[in-house]
């Protein structure tokens, strides 16, 4: 006989309700990481390194290492005062603390001779929406000792990840570096001879980290997705058709090809959830507008996923092996979601009769709830 919510599973599932609802209070508040970008380049005996981060966070004093919201940290308060601040103040206090920042944003030669780095222009961006992380851009200066062929670039504990890239060289060197970690020595001259299998391997994490823990938006897609049937064929259906169309619009994306601004695509996404959710509540069949309608929501999404490489590019000698990495990570990123959601209750429970009106209705009434917020703070907030 089937259980209901009185019986002994009743209270897993009032659990597991009470969670989807903590999540949409924490969906709504949430503070996302983003990694810096630093651009490394050489001119003569000069060296310039202009890096683009997330200034209020550093003055904060919050250690970015490991977490994807500020308001898990330590400092979150005073993280939220200060992206209240006008540009000139932000500037100013960076200045103040450049001392204490120097050592994690160093620059050495290949045998370890240390390369002083001054902190010229600070340009942090005009206050906008306080809810969201804005970029301060930071240029270091310096000069290279007599017969430098190769640099070192480290980057500090607690400062997160960077995303390091060597301009204005013919096969420069990028890659990712977590705090604590350096570069591997880095041709002066360029050349750096990355072979394509090895940029495949190194955006393969970071499409992954694009979904998880990082992608809350394409989390709840892919979860509303899941949610509108218990059976496996109406899931491969959607998701081959969300596949299918986020492949091509990231390709086209990534290639420059087509170009959709921010401000348009992410109020999309964010109703794109919502439609997803809303169905679920509706019907529990696949209608065979169904997968047409995921493959046109796929198609925004790809779009996201292509602005996240655009903001730190694809190496330019490498850029389809890099491409179908970042691809490739994206996909264990949704299929581990969806593995992750059925061993959580689709393994235990998707054949009780309870099941739709326990668990998948209210868990896409909060995924619902969730993109409708986002669609007007996109759009209005």
């Amino acid at each position: 006989m089937a259980q209901t919510l009185s019986g002994p599973f009743g209270k897993s599932i009032l659990t597991l309700i009470t969670l989807a609802f903590v999540t949409l209070a924490s969906a709504l508040t949430a503070h996302e990481v983003q990694p810096a970008i630093a651009d490394l380049s050489t001119e003569g005996a000069s060296v310039r390194v202009e890096i683009r981060l997330n200034a209020e966070a550093v003055l904060a004093g919050i250690n970015l290492d490991g977490i994807t919201d500020t308001n898990e940290a330590e400092g979150s308060a005073d993280y939220d005062a200060l992206r209240a601040l006008p540009p000139e103040e932000i500037a100013r206090r960076m200045n103040t603390i450049w001392p204490q920042l120097a050592p994690g944003m160093a620059l050495a030669t290949g045998d370890g001779t240390t390369i002083p780095l001054a902190l010229g222009d600070v340009e942090a961006s005009e206050i906008g929406d306080v809810s969201l992380p804005r970029p301060t851009r930071l240029i270091l200066t310096g000069e290279l000792p007599a017969g430098t062929d190769t640099l070192v670039s480290s980057w500090g504990k607690g400062q997160g990840t960077l995303i390091l890239r060597h301009v204005g060289v013919e096969d420069g060197w990028s890659g990712y570096l977590d705090g604590g970690q350096s570069s591997p020595p880095i041709s002066v001259e360029g050349h750096a001879g990355q072979t394509g299998l090895s940029a495949f391997a190194q955006y393969i994490p970071v499409g992954f980290d694009h979904i998880l823990p990082k992608g809350l938006d394409h989390i709840l897609f892919v979860l509303g997705l899941f949610f509108l049937s218990p059976h496996l064929r109406p899931l491969l259906w959607q998701v081959s058709a969300f596949t299918a169309a986020h492949t091509v619009t990231l390709a086209l994306g990534a290639l420059g090809w087509v170009n959709v601004p921010g401000s348009v695509v992410e109020p999309l996404i964010a109703a794109s959830i919502t439609f997803i959710a809303i169905e679920n509540v509706f019907s529990s069949n696949l209608h065979r507008w169904r997968p047409v309608v995921v493959f046109l929501f796929g198609l925004l999404h790809g779009l996201g996923f292509a602005s996240v490489l655009g903001e730190f590019g694809l190496p330019d000698d490498q850029f389809i092996p890099a491409l179908l990495g970042f691809n490739v990570g994206v996909e264990l990123g949704q299929l581990t979601v969806i593995a992750i959601a059925f061993l959580a209750v689709g393994a235990w429970f998707r054949h009780e009769s309870w099941y739709r009106a326990a668990i998948a209705v209210p868990a896409s009434v909060v995924i619902g709830l969730v993109g409708a917020y986002w669609f007007v703070e996109r759009t209005v907030l």
